[in-house]
């Protein structure tokens, strides 16, 4: 499977940033790839206000990223914001398939930590989604998801050979490298290829200092058996890269942590023992 990471840095205009899609799917797609991922707020960037800019999957912005994969025979997945519960918004992904079709993910876990809030102003979403991308299953996630591991084991579990993870990852110290771990323990938490795509690093230092989570880079793959197969720096790049389904069968065969997984109780008191 040819997939295509495109680690963009997203503006507040929708327009401008579904112009940069455009750019960016017609690359991938004249180098072969089936599938295109953007990051997280590919629609508008992190520290704004986002209610105004939310649309619905059938408002002008979905329908120009639909119109985007279908002129180039690709699957886009992109981060978006749509209208949610209690005046909030949800962070969407959006799935748009080269014959037109348009599915949405809303993110589950949000982002309430290191002071940022993020449920303040976006409502979670409670259902976890795969897509079929030229017959492989295909699981979304969503920046923050990838530090529950039990998301990543149940998308594999529902047949997910491939999990992308849409990010504007929040600065601070040592938040690339747990990024980075992050990405390659779901590997092999669901024995699957993870692929993580996050804003590239702003070029303001005025929001690479903000509490809002604008973006680091450092976008990877890491295969079902945790090695790291593409890695990026911290600049806007798009890259293509090949990936052999053949090594998702091995790892399930030889690591097997969905066939050995088991049930299990813990004591509700703990109790002490003597030695």
């Amino acid at each position: 499977m040819r997939i295509a990471m495109a680690q963009i840095t997203s503006g507040t205009d929708p327009d401008d940033n579904l112009r940069l899609v455009a750019e960016h799917t017609a690359a991938a797609s004249a180098d072969g790839a089936v599938l295109v991922v953007f990051p997280e707020a590919t629609m508008c960037r992190f520290g704004v206000p986002l209610g105004p800019v939310a649309q619905s999957l059938d408002g002008p912005w979905a329908t120009g990223v639909s119109q985007i994969a279908v002129e180039n025979s690709v699957t886009v997945i992109a981060g978006m914001f749509t209208p949610g519960d209690d005046g909030r918004v949800a962070n969407t992904l959006l799935v748009a398939a080269p014959d037109g079709t348009r599915i949405g993910y809303d993110k589950i876990h949000l982002y309430d930590a290191f002071g940022f809030r993020e449920s303040a102003t976006v409502a979670p979403g409670d259902v976890a989604r795969t897509v079929t991308v030229d017959g492989v299953r295909i699981g979304l996630a969503t920046c923050y998801d990838i530090r529950f591991p039990a998301l990543f084991t149940a998308l594999a579990q529902n047949g997910a050979e491939v999990i992308v993870v849409p990010a504007s990852w929040g600065a601070g110290r040592g938040k690339v490298e747990q990024w980075r771990t992050l990405a390659t323990a779901r590997a092999l938490d669901s024995t699957s290829y993870v692929v993580a795509v996050g804003q590239a690093e702003p070029a303001d230092e005025e929001l690479r200092a903000s509490k809002a989570p604008t973006g680091v880079g450092h976008s990877q793959i890491s295969d079902p058996f945790g090695s790291v197969v593409a890695s990026y720096t911290g600049e806007q790049r798009l890259g293509v890269h090949d990936l052999d389904l053949g090594v998702v069968a091995k790892a399930r065969e030889q690591l097997a942590v969905l066939a050995n997984q088991r049930e299990f109780r813990i004591e509700p008191t703990p109790v002490a023992y003597e030695l």
